[in-house]
């Protein structure tokens, strides 16, 4: 899921490195985090590989508030849509053991999906079949906590009309992922968890990579956060539901271990590897291309509840990196930008973050409401939560302002900015170059 629960942003910029990546200033890189965790802006694990092995490990914060865990290198996260990289990989497996062909219709495994005898196993690993996002649904923040059985799963799936027709272009869609889920066990007779254990985490030595059940802080399993006046303890996505579009569970460690066995063909063949890192209309097979420069990176990036994860392995350089975050405030891609700058040698400016502006409650008063916009579809109400004024739009998850000024505030990891008019009853939200100006009703 780039989120399960949807989001604003989906953004990753990536910075060109000539240089051997060993030989960075890692007292800046500890620097880079320790900044952000002073701040209160995050917590999460990073890790980086070259030539196959770990050459830098960070974690900071907490695995769990509440309990007084701090994270370490063993923690482990939900890492959301990265799981599609797995999945993908599982079902090349599948495919050179002849269990089944990219070119498998859909209709033999599940005929109710609508133009399923239309859709081949290749559109639903490159997002090209047109099946709507069940995740995308104003029902799915109804449910998402519970548990669903395959039935139900399959049921709510089909419910839906088509996006479009069956590779007529890409469209990211977590369905895709459920039903490649569901195809690999009935041509295995194996669950997605005893796939996973026995394709991947077994023969990768991976110990702490596994399709995840409830939290549990007693195994260092993180918990996860979004920001408030604090951090907020997030509700748990139920793992029946998003299956092998973002059930897994692993370390930053592992993810880099994956990732480069994947690309040393020692989990699928190169064959197989060539046609994943195919791209078409922005999507491989369960991974997609990153440039910068002249150079390219491969992998993928997710998010869940309060999670959010990037696995990204550059073959040129044989550099990966892992970056798992259960609580974040601050954009991932700025820190991304500021671990690769490091890494390689680039001139970089540690962040620097003044005191938030406070404002009292009655001082956000005249700000609340609900505001609407001929230029969007969607409103945007505005409310107080414990003295903290928050955004949401239709069908999105609440989100923080901060305080920037009177009548300014932002919500840097979407990197959107709101200033408000009262005195007109509006508002002019910016982000990503576009403006947009809102009407109180």
């Amino acid at each position: 899921m780039e989120r399960f629960k949807k989001m604003l942003w989906v953004v990753l910029l990536l910075v060109a490195c000539n240089v051997n990546a060993q030989d960075f200033d890692k007292a800046k890189m500890d620097s880079l985090f320790s900044i952000i965790e002073q701040n209160n802006k995050g917590m999460g694990s990073i890790s980086l590989f070259q030539n196959g092995r770990e050459v830098y490990q960070n974690s900071y914060g907490f695995a769990s508030i509440e309990q007084n865990v701090a994270a370490d290198a063993d923690t482990k996260y939900r890492i959301g849509s990265v799981s599609k990289l797995f999945t993908a990989a599982l079902i090349m497996k599948l495919a050179e053991g002849n269990a089944l062909t990219l070119d498998t219709p859909l209709d033999k495994f599940y005929p109710q999906i609508t133009h399923a005898d239309k859709i081949t196993i290749e559109d639903l690993l490159r997002h090209r079949s047109g099946i709507f996002n069940f995740t995308n649904s104003e029902e799915y923040s109804t449910y998402y906590t519970n548990p669903l059985s395959k039935e139900q799963l399959l049921q709510q799936i089909a419910s839906y009309d088509a996006a479009f027709a069956p590779g007529e272009k890409a469209e990211y869609s977590n369905s895709n992922y459920v039903l490649l889920t569901f195809i690999a066990q009935d041509v295995s007779g194996k669950s997605y968890d005893e796939l996973i254990e026995e394709y991947i985490a077994r023969p990768c030595g991976l110990k702490n990579t596994f399709v995840g059940t409830p939290a549990d802080i007693a195994k260092n399993e993180a918990r996860s956060y979004t920001k408030r006046a604090d951090w907020k303890l997030e509700e748990e996505t139920d793992m029946s539901i998003p299956q092998g579009a973002g059930a897994i569970v692993s370390t930053t460690t592992e993810l880099n271990v994956f990732i480069n066995k994947l690309f040393a063909g020692e989990i699928v063949n190169h064959v197989s590897l060539q046609t994943m890192k195919t791209i078409k209309d922005g999507f491989g097979l369960g991974m997609f291309q990153v440039p910068f420069y002249e150079k390219r990176a491969y992998g993928h990036t997710g998010g869940i509840d309060g999670f959010q994860s990037n696995l990204f392995y550059f073959p040129e350089d044989t550099v990966s990196i892992a970056f798992l975050s259960n609580a974040i405030s601050y954009p991932m891609n700025d820190i991304l930008v500021g671990v690769l700058s490091i890494v390689f040698n680039r001139d970089y400016a540690l962040p620097l973050f003044t005191e938030e502006m406070v404002l009292s409650s009655e001082e956000l008063d005249p700000y609340l409401g609900e505001y609407a916009s001929s230029q969007i579809p969607l409103k945007l109400n505005i409310f107080k939560e414990d003295n903290v004024l928050m955004a949401q739009g239709t069908g999105q998850e609440a989100f923080v302002l901060e305080v920037v000024e009177k009548d300014k505030f932002k919500y840097e990891p979407a990197r959107l900015e709101i200033e408000f008019k009262p005195l007109e009853d509006k508002l002019i939200l910016s982000q990503g170059g576009a403006v947009f100006e809102m009407q109180k009703e």
